[in-house]
């Protein structure tokens, strides 16, 4: 009986001990939080150390030097701390494009993350976005809309617009700003490197052309991103990892996604604190989204490359662990283990050569960024794969899928020296209307491209047209011809039967001939308020075509058009009332109803241009 209570009472000592010693060991390895240095105790002259990934995934520390506080530099109530970095490789490489966010510690508490530098600066000076702010500005902003935006104003010319390009503030920097603060023609150029500027955010990018990198480099640019990956292939999309104690530390190198797959554009930074399951990294905006959700990755770093204009690291994403949900002034916000949301995106395309070839990729959700990014994709298919000069033919049709409502579908054709630039815009034009209009629970679910590339290009322009005769009964069909004439001179002529309806009164009408994207601009709606999604996606679906023909019947009206409502034939009182010289504006004559309008059959060629005749409606 003695030897059996022996045993027993070793066994639950032997556990006791081996769990505390587990708990030892696991304390041991986790980093546990940095108290915080307070900004109200910060002095000129104190000395700490700084962590940054140099190469591989540790990071390695450096000296700091506190120069002194600036008041409301980074914005109200939002201070900015400068300092001198010391130490080997701080002085090789300066302040680089990828050290946003290296935390800052004197005595071992947290100070806040380095985020600025001076540009061409000869010391590595830099400027410190106090943890304080970074952590304030999160807690206080919040990932829910507190109001349902107002429906927007949406022109015609702009769903038909064949150009898409994203819409920045102005008071953005410009391409050639990142370095120097100022425009290449700016007169304060003669002052560049002047002033602190947020550290550059290095893009890694693979799966573009180079060619597609610099046709949207601009674009990155005007917000301080600065694309410097050669183009390469895409790698596998990798499942989410669970965090444990050793992910995404301070001083450690983070990677958020815009997109992964075939194509991969990763912008790299570096974490600043984490607390819990919370991240805080860079210390000033990635993008100024506010509320987003970016995929975050843990990442290692190739190197850092001295660069008298901007040094920079060249960062290779590893596997997910979590999402930014925060982009805010005073740095980027996210939290490990939850799922991003994403968009598939796929691109089929066959070549000139009859070679088929598929791209896959996922892209941010975003107002901004995923337009841009499937407009760079699409770019990038057709670039990789057909000739840069030369005129080209591209039929392309699409599907926007959108969540419980019908999807938005792209049937376009594009010819001539700018096919590819044209066709590369036409899903972004509809995707920038759908995110901008902001409807509540809208969720795009897929993005599907078929495209089929072709040398050379067939074109014209609508030389003239002709009607069979002058007068015609309602109910009665006539038959206009359309000349059209050819980039090489040739005349194609088309045939048109037109039937007037047989409702029409009797009178002048006129018969127009033209193509989607001109007798949509003449037309007497320019532009229409949306109230709901599906009145946005039916609109859309139902635009002309500018590589089509269209016969249109219409009549002079005199009525007037208020908003986007069309009144014809008013009264002469109510015209008179509307006219009247104590107002201006709020309604237009409508000069024109339309009777009827018909959309012909493709042609061989891209017709362009507008030609109208008058005919007569007799009893």
């Amino acid at each position: 009986m003695y030897n059996k209570l022996s045993s027993v009472i070793f066994i639950v000592i032997f556990v006791a001990c081996s769990n505390a010693f587990g708990q030892m060991q696991l304390a041991e390895s986790v980093e546990a939080t940095p108290q915080i240095f307070p900004l109200s105790e910060i002095k000129e002259g104190m000395r700490g150390t700084a962590k940054t990934v140099f190469h591989g995934t540790a990071s390695e520390d450096f000296n700091v030097e506190i120069l002194g506080v600036m008041p409301n530099w980074i914005g109200p109530k939002q201070d900015m701390i400068v300092g001198r970095l010391s130490g080997a490789n701080a002085e090789r490489t300066f302040v680089f494009a990828g050290m946003s966010g290296s935390p800052v510690y004197i005595g071992g508490r947290l100070v806040g993350a380095i985020s600025y530098s001076f540009p061409f600066a000869k010391e590595p000076i830099c400027g410190i976005t106090p943890i304080e702010q970074m952590i304030s500005t999160v807690v206080s902003s919040t990932t829910a809309k507190t109001f349902a935006r107002s429906p927007r104003t949406f022109s015609y010319a702009e769903l038909l617009s064949n150009n898409w390009r994203p819409a920045y503030p102005e008071n953005l920097v410009s391409q050639n700003a990142i370095a120097s603060g100022f425009s290449a023609d700016s007169r304060l150029m003669a002052i560049a490197g002047e002033t602190f500027r947020p550290i550059a955010t290095p893009i890694s990018i693979s799966g573009l052309s180079q060619r597609t990198i610099d046709m949207f480099a601009a674009d990155f640019a005007r917000v301080g991103i600065m694309p410097v990956a050669a183009s390469g292939g895409g790698t596998a999309v990798l499942p989410m990892k669970k965090a444990d104690n050793t992910t995404l530390l301070g001083g450690d190198s983070v990677v958020v996604h815009l997109s992964t797959g075939d194509i991969q554009i990763a912008a790299a930074g570096t974490v600043t604190l984490r607390d819990g399951n919370r991240i805080y990294a860079f210390g000033h905006p990635f993008f100024s989204l506010g509320s987003t959700n970016l995929p975050m990755s843990e990442s290692h770093v190739v190197t850092v490359v001295p660069n008298a204009n901007n040094s920079f690291k060249l960062a290779v994403p590893d596997s997910p662990v979590g999402s930014i949900t925060q982009d805010r002034a005073t740095g980027i916000y996210g939290k490990l283990g939850e799922q991003p949301r994403m968009i598939p995106v796929s691109i089929r395309l066959t070549t000139s050569r009859g070679q088929k070839t598929e791209m896959n990729f996922a892209s941010a959700v975003d107002e901004t960024l995923t337009p841009l990014i499937v407009n760079a994709g699409v770019a990038n298919a057709l670039g990789a794969q057909e000739r840069g000069l030369g005129e080209t033919t591209i039929d392309l049709t699409a599907e926007i899928k959108i969540k419980g409502e019908n999807s938005i579908l792209i049937r376009r054709r594009f010819a001539g020296l700018q096919a590819t630039a044209l066709a590369a815009a036409a899903p972004a034009v509809p995707l920038a209307a759908l995110f901008r209009a902001g409807f509540d629970g809208l969720d795009v679910t897929g993005i599907t491209l078929d495209m089929a590339s072709s040398d050379g290009s067939k074109t014209g322009s609508l030389d003239h047209v002709s009607i069979d005769r002058n007068q015609v009964h309602a109910g009665e069909t006539i038959e206009v011809s359309a000349f059209a004439r050819t980039e090489s001179g040739g005349i194609i002529v088309k045939k048109i039967p037109v039937t007037v309806p047989k409702d029409t009164a009797p009178g002048a009408i006129s018969i127009t001939v033209g193509d989607g994207n001109t007798v949509q601009q003449n037309a007497a709606f320019t532009q229409f308020v949306p109230k709901t999604a599906a009145e946005l996606i039916n609109t859309i679906n139902h635009l002309k075509r500018p590589d089509r023909l269209y016969a249109i019947l219409s009549r002079t009206s005199t009525g007037a058009i208020i908003g986007s409502s069309e009144m014809p034939n008013l009264p002469p009182s109510v015209l008179a009332t509307l006219n009247n010289d104590r107002t201006a504006g709020g309604s237009k004559p409508a000069v024109q109803t339309i009777i009827s309008e018909m959309e012909l059959a493709p042609l061989e060629y891209i017709i362009n241009g507008q030609q109208t005749l008058v005919l007569e409606v007799i009893r």
